[in-house]
């Protein structure tokens, strides 16, 4: 590994060989369904049901009931959090990343947009206190913005219940949230953090109102260390997309002397914990299919060391979308999607071997390639410039018999873990 103005200078495929040795993705790992959410600090899952197959993907061992335990148990929460979007984190995190992300929140209430039009004469203060207490109960969207408007009627009820989202750390309770859970019971419902967990931090209050600049730092500080342990090697600007915040360098340089500095494939510096896995580029890595929304394609600025040459917008839709995704020799070659038909048994026991499956479900996967077509990418140069007439494109490499074997296994295990009983249908396009 040749050395660069920073310290040893990565490829693009070394930088994708740690980040899937970060995500558990080049191994599954034998670790609790807990241990791998606090880990990964916090999985997005604005749709209810992309944790499951991002734990699945990761894990050597997992059953949805083992993430539904947890969140009847209240030991996981799905709150919004990272990049202002609902995450499921450990509920021992759930306080700590809200009250980072809160000052950003409460400034886009006064910003120029829709929402802050309409609390333009709104005490922000007051609408925190009256909906705390209000959330005292979980009460839906609906009901919240009813009520606030008793105390304001003269403002649009759904303009104060997206306040109050953006003021207080709201857990959305379950059954929403639960494998297969559908019905009106599983209306989006909300309670505060604090009256669903049952406690409270005088310390991330403080960060949570930006009041206290040393608890700010060190909150943050905590936060920059997790993320590179799960995500780095990795810039400033890296962990400022993922979380969602900004000025995320004093963090870094307070970080500094923990940390080792890296040559990233554009010259530029990257740092690290100096323990972190790095394995090198050319370590064999699994087929692998991710879940939507899977904060894998979403924790860095610049995604090549994942997508090589695959646009954002072929992954992340303009509507916000992200596919789920199939990874070939570490990189995204397709997306990949699992509609069940109806009647859909999420949680249904498995049938008797005697017995055909009633259920079928389709499974999808579809090719994703760069502008060049069948261009291979990010190859395993220290500059991160393949040679294309070697290296074929990961979604060309789906037509090779040893790759579509694999993806169909894979797809064919997530349907015995997702809907027991129901039989798997695999189609892999060209």
């Amino acid at each position: 590994m040749a050395d660069g103005r920073f310290g040893p200078r990565l490829s693009h495929d070394d930088l994708n060989r740690a980040l899937l040795a970060r995500q558990h993705l080049d191994a599954p790992r034998a670790a609790s369904v807990l241990d791998e959410v606090r880990h990964l600090v916090g999985l997005q899952s604005q749709v209810p049901s992309s944790p499951y197959p991002a734990l699945w993907s990761r894990l050597a061992a997992f059953a949805p009931d083992d993430l539904g335990s947890l969140l009847t148990s209240r030991d996981v929460v799905r709150v919004g959090a990272l990049r202002g979007t609902v995450h499921l984190v450990a509920a021992d995190d759930a306080l700590g990343l809200t009250a980072l992300v809160r000052p950003t929140l409460a400034a886009y209430l006064r910003a120029k947009n829709q929402h802050g039009t309409a609390l333009a004469d709104v005490d922000l203060d007051d609408l925190e206190e009256v909906a705390r207490d209000l959330l005292d109960e979980p009460l839906t969207s609906v009901e919240l913005g009813r009520r606030l408007a008793e105390r304001w009627p003269d403002v649009d009820p759904k303009h104060l219940a997206y306040g109050a989202r953006c003021l207080l750390p709201l857990v959305q309770v379950p059954p929403r949230g639960l494998w297969g859970a559908s019905g009106p019971g599983t209306t989006t419902t909300w309670t505060t953090a604090h009256a669903w967990l049952g406690r409270s931090d005088p310390v991330l209050d403080a960060v949570a109102h930006d009041t206290d600049p040393d608890a700010v730092l060190a909150t943050r500080v905590g936060l920059v260390r997790r993320y590179l342990a799960a995500f780095g090697p990795a810039s400033v600007v890296d962990a400022q997309r993922w979380a969602g915040l900004t000025r995320l360098k004093a963090a870094f340089d307070a970080l500094r002397p923990e940390l080792v500095t890296l040559t990233g494939p554009d010259g530029k510096e990257l740092v690290d914990l100096p323990d972190a896995p790095r394995p090198p580029g050319d370590a064999p890595v699994p087929t692998v299919l991710a879940g939507d929304f899977d904060n894998l394609v979403l924790a860095h600025d610049d995604r090549t060391r994942i997508l090589g040459d695959v646009p954002v917008k072929s992954v992340v839709s303009i509507n916000g979308q992200v596919a789920a995704t199939v990874l070939v020799d570490g990189r995204v070659a397709g997306a990949w999607t699992a509609r069940p038909t109806a009647p859909a048994r999420a949680t249904a026991a498995a049938t008797s071997p005697d017995e055909p499956a009633d259920d079928v479900v389709h499974v999808e996967v579809r090719p994703l390639r760069g502008p060049a077509g069948d261009a291979a990418g990010r190859g395993t140069a220290a500059g991160g410039v393949g040679d294309t007439d070697v290296r074929r494109s990961p979604a060309d490499r789906l037509r090779d018999p040893g790759v579509r074997d694999a993806v169909v296994a894979r797809a064919e295990d997530w349907v015995r873990c997702a809907w027991p009983g129901a039989r798997a249908r695999v189609v892999v396009h060209d």
